[in-house]
C-alpha cells in the first residue's frame, strides 16, 4: 500500500470513528471523546489490522502448524507403533506428543507447546513493532493525531489491539489443533501428566484455560514491541529488532551460566501452562509467570508511553 493510499484509508476510518461535532462549544472549550468514541478508535485499529495480507499469512502460518504437527503424528503411529517419550516427560512438548495418537486433545497442548517458543511471539512481535513506526514510516501518524484522541488513548488503544491479536493468534492455534486432532485421532476421557484420568469436557475446559494463559504470557513481548516501535519511524526496523531481542532472550535463556537471570526473562515461564495439565493444577510457576508479564507490561508499557508523549512526530 503506497503512502497516499495509507492515508486515504487511514482517513476514511477517522470519518466513520470522529466525534459529532454538531454541538457548539463555547470558546477555547476542549471537547474530551466520549466512550463511544474510544470504542470506534479500537473498533478501527482492530478492523484494520486483521484485515492486512502480512496479520492474515501470520495467522495462516499458525493456523499451519498443527496440521503440520498432526499429520506427522499420523503418518508416524500409522503402523500401530506409538512415539518416543512418556507422559511424565521433562518438556511440556514431548509430555504431550506422545499421547496424541491416543487422544486427539493433546494436539491442542503439543500446538501450543511447539508454537509458544518462537511462532506465537514472532508473530506478536512483528504487529506490536509496526503499530506505531508502521503509521510513522506510511505517513499516517500524524494523520490520526489530528483526531482528538491525544497520544496516551491513541497508544492504549494500539496496546489493546495487540493484545486482541495475541488471544486471536493463540486461538487460531488451538482451535486447529482442536479441528485437526478431532479429524485425525480418538477423543475421549484423557489422562493427566499425573496419571489420574478426567473427562473430555473437563479436557476442553483446560485447553480453553491454557489457550489463554498461553494469551497472557504474551503481553510481555507486546509492551516491548511497542516500546521499540516508538523509537523508530521505521516499521521493518521496529519488527526486525523486537524478533531479534526476542530471539536473543530465548538464547540466554538456555546458557547454565545465566540461571540467576534466568527467571527474570520473559519467556522462562512461558511452558509452565503445562502445569495445568496435572492433578491437582500446580500453580507456582503459573503466578510467577504472569506476574513476570505484568511486570514487563507494566515496566515497558511506562516506557513507550513516556517516549511516545514526548516524541515529535514528523510523519
Amino acid at each position: 500500500m503506497s503512502r497516499a493510499e495509507a492515508r486515504d484509508d487511514r482517513a476514511g476510518e477517522s470519518a466513520i470513528t470522529a466525534p459529532d461535532r454538531g454541538a457548539v462549544a463555547g470558546p477555547g472549550a476542549v471537547r474530551s471523546p466520549s466512550p463511544l468514541w474510544s470504542l470506534g478508535l479500537f473498533r478501527s485499529e482492530l478492523l484494520t489490522t486483521f484485515r492486512r495480507w502480512r496479520t492474515l499469512a501470520l495467522l495462516a502460518v499458525l493456523a499451519a502448524v498443527p496440521i503440520l504437527v498432526g499429520i506427522a503424528v499420523k503418518i508416524e503411529t500409522s503402523d500401530g507403533s506409538s512415539l518416543g517419550g512418556g507422559g511424565g516427560g521433562g518438556g511440556a512438548g514431548p509430555a504431550f506428543i506422545s499421547q496424541i495418537s491416543n487422544n486427539g486433545l493433546f494436539l491442542v497442548f503439543t500446538a501450543l507447546a511447539a508454537t509458544l517458543p518462537f511462532f506465537l511471539p514472532m508473530a506478536i512481535g512483528v504487529v506490536a513493532g509496526d503499530a506505531i513506526a508502521g503509521e510513522s514510516s506510511a505517513g499516517t501518524l500524524r494523520y490520526l493525531l489530528v483526531a482528538p484522541a491525544g497520544r496516551s488513548r491513541l497508544l492504549l488503544t494500539k496496546y489493546a489491539t495487540v493484545i486482541a491479536f495475541c488471544l486471536a493468534a493463540t486461538l487460531v492455534v488451538a482451535v486447529s489443533a482442536l479441528a485437526v486432532g478431532a479429524l485425525l485421532f480418538p477423543v475421549g476421557d484423557l489422562i493427566t501428566i499425573s496419571g489420574t484420568r478426567i473427562t473430555y469436557a473437563e479436557g476442553l475446559g483446560r485447553a480453553l484455560l491454557i489457550a489463554l494463559v498461553v494469551a497472557a504470557s504474551l503481553v510481555g513481548i507486546a509492551a516491548l514491541g511497542l516500546f521499540v516501535s516508538t523509537l523508530t519511524g521505521s516499521g521493518i526496523a521496529a519488527m526486525a529488532t523486537t524478533v531479534g531481542l526476542l530471539i536473543t532472550v530465548q538464547i540466554l535463556d538456555q546458557i547454565p551460566q545465566l540461571d540467576a537471570l534466568q527467571p527474570y526473562f520473559f519467556s522462562h515461564y512461558w511452558l509452565s501452562f503445562a502445569d495445568v495439565m496435572r492433578e491437582p493444577v500446580y500453580w507456582d510457576d503459573l503466578v510467577k509467570n504472569l506476574g513476570l508479564q505484568a511486570l514487563y507490561a507494566a515496566v515497558f508499557g511506562s516506557a513507550a508511553w513516556a517516549r511516545f508523549t514526548t516524541k515529535d512526530i514528523t510523519a
